[in-house]
């Protein structure tokens, strides 16, 4: 059980380190803005805003939750898989998105969440091709939603924001574009790959050949996905269209920030594409939430909107509705289940001994092993 050990170890510390990570940038970004902020003031305008506004954003993020469950829980339904609860899909969803948040680029979310939707029976090439295909949709929406917002709005783009606007299109244009390469074109996907891998034996990296493995089985799946899309086109285009909609609620929730605090002048357009060109520009970005980079860009903005007094307030109100109430929400979930399914999740160690044994016989055949 040697391995089963080290593999447990390093999975928490690699929890740790994303924990920590997380709350140091929200402790530097909460200084830096609130360190002139007079704190006695800040919590008279948050005292003063209408309760029933900041209720309705809290309300619609969960509906944002609620259709991302309800895509993916339609998705398996299509592929054939066993027909879950919207409320397990709303956990599933949950846990995904508090590893999302706390991990670099919102790279741990997915995996996290296939590996627990796994542990209830659901196939694990389902679930990934049912995220996959959420993922898909989540990044056509805001490219489209932010793009046509940008062209409309162009003021929004002024004193230097060009520029993180077209960082943050590029990169998500770019991994939309790698997205649909993958799924479409295996021909390419597998030259690509062997380009890359290539230059990582060129480079002396080891374990190169388990690499090259877990790349092939990805293929697989993205080509498995092209499969679904080509053969259920209809049920794409519906799951695409469900997060056009979650992406248009989530966009919705500034303004509800902005009645809140009882202000008039900009429409719900207005505030709107405010928050669809702010997202565009922070989504691609390698920091855990999205934090710090999220908080300034607002500031920025938004500040045309809501006044220099209002301000902070409207973005700590807006990102603890959207984001930092939801974390401790997920959080809560996140244990919860780990509690009650303890049981249920036993068998990990049985899993951790099987890859025991294949490291044993990788060792065995001459590859060393980190």
């Amino acid at each position: 059980m040697k391995y089963t050990k080290i593999l447990r170890k390093k999975s928490n510390q690699r929890m740790i380190r994303n924990v920590l990570l997380f709350l140091g940038l929200i402790f530097l970004t909460f200084w830096f803005i609130f360190k002139d902020q007079d704190i006695n003031e800040l919590l008279n305008i948050l005292r003063s805003v209408d309760k029933k506004y900041v209720l309705i954003g809290v309300l619609l993020m969960l509906c944002y939750y609620l259709m991302e469950s309800f895509n993916v829980k339609r998705v398996l339904k299509a592929l054939g898989d066993k027909t879950i609860s919207i409320f397990s899909a709303l956990k599933f969803t949950f846990i995904g998105f508090f590893f999302s948040a706390i991990t670099p680029a919102a790279t741990g979310g997915q995996p996290v969440e296939v590996y627990y939707m796994t542990k209830e029976k659901i196939s694990g090439a389902n679930a990934t091709m049912a995220l996959l295909i959420q993922l898909c949709g989540f990044q056509i929406s805001t490219l489209t939603i932010g793009l046509l917002c940008a062209i409309f709005s162009p003021n929004l783009l002024s004193n230097g924001l060009i520029w993180f606007f077209i960082l943050g299109f590029s990169i998500n244009f770019i991994a939309l574009v790698l997205m649909l390469t993958c799924i479409f074109s295996k021909n390419i996907t597998k030259r690509l790959s062997n380009f890359f891998l290539r230059i990582l034996k060129r480079f002396k990296v080891k374990n190169v050949d388990i690499f090259k493995k877990k790349i092939d089985e990805g293929i697989e799946q993205y080509n498995d996905s092209s499969i679904f899309i080509k053969s259920h086109k209809i049920e794409f285009f519906k799951a695409v269209f469900r997060v056009f909609i979650q992406i248009i609620i989530y966009y919705s929730i500034p303004f509800c920030i902005y009645k809140a605090f009882g202000l008039s002048g900009y429409s719900f357009i207005d505030v709107f594409a405010m928050q669809a060109v702010l997202y565009t520009m922070v989504s691609g970005l390698p920091l855990p939430g999205a934090i710090g980079v999220s908080e300034t860009i607002f500031l920025r903005i938004f500040g045309i909107a809501f006044g220099e007094k209002l301000l902070n307030g409207a973005m700590l109100l807006s990102r603890g509705v959207s984001f930092y109430l939801y974390v401790v929400i997920s959080l809560i979930i996140v244990i919860i289940n780990a509690v009650t399914k303890k049981h249920v999740y036993g068998e990990i160690d049985n899993g951790a001994i099987q890859i025991e044994k294949q490291l044993d016989e990788i060792s065995q055949n001459g590859i060393q092993v980190i």
